[in-house]
């Protein structure tokens, strides 16, 4: 798999039909390097969201592909659903994921563009970052009169499309080709029918909000344009409609910028906002797929109001955010497909990493005759687990009963803990992948000069890694032995031999290290490297000492009696 990836998100006019549905995803999966991540379809909308990720050549292969498929499958003049659209392939954004800027992208949607018009022979208007005009930024306006007055739209010189033929397609439309970040398609359920009240929600939490009406008539201002009010969230997109299949009104939301506007932000405006009007918010639903951080942030949000710790796993943050989100209301949410960064891990398989083997596993896997995972690993992992020990004093001191008011200081504690857990998590298998750089390395041909002077050069700069590897154990190691001390000084006192031990663990996993980054040291021909980062591991050995005995001096204090 490429290190560049875009994600492609068409919206096709067919939610109804799953043998033309399944035809036209048919073409996504065929091309070899693309992932195709998520099939939505809506039957009141008359509408399905794709989602696939892969390198932006094949990417554009498959968006061209599908889109042939659909021109042949769908025929406009029939269309009918809630969700406004121009065309059989309503629009078809490409978003950055990885090793890629948006500007980039927009080379490939204007790529993408072209080839639409030229080998579909669809009309194409370019939108969001790919625009070629200021006010084709905005899809409403590109948009604007749907598939019924595209034809009057294209007759229009101001209304030219930027690919393809200017003339009405009356089985195909047009389609809006673009380059955005990520959008989140958000959908909040209402315990109403009424589709005008659910708009008057939607009027209420977009950005663009309602017209301004003054004894029940449009105001409009002194250049004759309507006078609008807005509303209460930025870059937040939304409309009231009524969803047959599940008997509930909805507000549908798009969220164009959720550093902006999370997700939970809008959730709360709809509640608030509902609650006002008499409606009750029953819960939500995610179109297609959302970024991880989208989740993790919602779980931090709501144990926040509940003045609980947010040092916890993201296991535990996606469930709060689903129940507080009520993302179960109208069907399961399965994180492995929803949430973009499970459903690429899902697709792409399971790679074998010594983190998901049980304790077990690990410790037979260590055991065995092979040398990897060795003291390395070992040594992070010993750090992981006090690191663990740590975050789990954090935990149970910020819900001790008396301490309320102190929550938040142990959340704080918590959360830096579950980071560094994290990360020696990350370490175990980076020591096992540098020490097989190094036999990779060895293996190399050694014939010629030039091949002689490549081994060497490679046996090197993996040996470099190898010693930079465990020097980062050390450092994370120690922090984590300065989060054990903090937590046996003024963490939960039934806590406090736990936070021994996590310091104790954290010693072992410093020294460890720090026996490795001396050992491969011995290979490094760059003695000033070798010397530079030698008396640094030097100086982070001698501070852990230091704290090691403090801590358990805190320890033997609290504990009371002399240890035997």
């Amino acid at each position: 798999m490429s290190d560049v990836l875009i994600e492609c998100v068409p919206n096709f006019s067919e939610g109804r039909d799953p043998a033309i549905i399944a035809a036209i995803t048919d073409q996504i999966r065929a091309v070899e390097g693309v992932m195709l991540l998520d099939v939505d379809p809506g039957k009141a909308t008359n509408r399905t969201v794709v989602t696939f990720v892969g390198p932006p050549a094949q990417v554009l292969e498959a968006a061209v592909r599908a889109a042939k498929k659909a021109a042949e499958l769908i025929d406009m003049r029939s269309h009918h659903g809630e969700h406004p659209r121009f065309g059989m392939l309503d629009v078809c954004p490409l978003v950055p994921v990885a090793g890629i800027t948006l500007e980039e992208t927009v080379v490939w949607a204007q790529k993408l563009a072209a080839r639409l018009a030229d080998e579909v022979g669809l009309t194409i208007y370019c939108y969001e970052a790919a625009a070629t005009r200021p006010e084709r930024k905005n899809l409403a306006y590109v948009r604007e009169g749907e598939y019924e007055g595209l034809a009057k739209r294209l007759a229009s010189p101001e209304h030219q499309p930027d690919y393809g033929p200017a003339v009405f397609n009356a089985r195909s439309g047009a389609t809006a080709v673009g380059a955005r970040d990520f959008l989140v398609a958000y959908n909040v359920n209402l315990n109403t029918t009424s589709t005008r009240r659910a708009n008057a929600i939607a009027f209420d939490v977009r950005e663009k909000g309602r017209q301004k009406q003054e004894n029940g008539k449009p105001v409009k201002g002194a250049d004759g344009q309507p006078v609008w009010v807005p509303g209460e969230l930025k870059a937040v997109k939304a409309i009231g409609w009524f969803i047959p299949e599940f008997g509930v009104a909805q507000i549908s939301i798009n969220l164009t910028d959720i550093s902006t506007t999370p997700v939970h932000v809008a959730f709360d405006a709809c509640e608030r906002r509902a609650a006002e009007r008499g409606v009750r918010v029953t819960g939500s639903e995610l179109v297609g797929l959302v970024p991880l951080r989208s989740m993790l942030e919602a779980g931090r949000y709501y144990l926040r109001k509940q003045q609980r710790s947010t040092g916890v796993s993201d296991a535990e943050l996606i469930k709060i955010a689903v129940k507080s989100l009520g993302l179960n209301d109208l069907y399961p949410f399965k994180p492995e497909e929803k949430i973009v960064e499970y459903a690429l891990a899902a697709k792409r398989g399971k790679v074998a990493r010594l983190v998901d083997l049980t304790v077990q596993r690990f410790v037979e896997e260590t055991a065995s005759e092979s040398p990897a995972p060795g003291g390395g690993s070992i040594a992070a992992a010993m750090g992981a687990m006090g690191a663990a020990l740590g975050t789990m004093v954090a935990n149970l001191s910020s819900h001790k009963r008396g301490w309320d008011d102190r929550w938040e200081e142990f959340s704080d504690h918590a959360e830096r803990g579950k980071s560094q857990q994290e990360e020696l998590l990350r370490l175990i298998d980076a020591d096992t992948e540098a020490f097989n750089a190094i036999m990779a390395a060895f293996g190399l041909p050694k014939g010629n000069d030039d091949e002689k002077k490549a081994r060497k050069a490679a046996i090197q700069a993996a040996t470099r890694h190898a010693i930079e590897v465990p020097f980062r154990v050390m450092e994370v190691a120690l922090a984590t032995m300065d989060l054990a001390r903090k937590m046996a000084e003024i963490g939960n006192p039934n806590s406090v031999s736990d936070a021994a031990v996590g310091a104790l663990a954290a010693r072992a996993g410093v020294r460890g290290a720090y026996l490795n980054v001396r050992i491969n040291s011995t290979s490094m021909d760059d003695k000033v490297f070798v010397q530079d980062i030698l008396a640094r591991a030097s100086e982070l050995d001698r501070q852990a000492e230091v704290v090691e005995v403090d801590t358990l001096r805190i320890v033997e204090q609290k504990i009371g009696g002399k240890p035997s």
